[in-house]
């Protein structure tokens, strides 16, 4: 194993949590190589009346340093 680094990422999503990580290490992974794990630290959400119409993660990527 070499040198990890973590970075910190937004997202957000119309359909979940999962999709709204899914999103993250998708868009992420274009410019960073090499991910290796994907942490949620913070989840919310925006809510219009009694419905979630958008849901948040904030979510840590560690990747190795090549």
């Amino acid at each position: 194993m070499g040198v990890l680094k973590v970075i910190e990422v937004l997202s957000n999503s119309n359909e979940s949590w999962e999709d709204a990580t899914q999103k993250a290490v998708t868009q992420a992974s274009k410019s960073v190589k090499n991910i290796r794990s994907v942490y949620v630290q913070d989840q919310s959400a925006l809510v219009d009346g009694d419905k979630i119409t958008e849901y948040r993660v904030n979510v840590k990527l560690t990747f190795e340093v090549q």
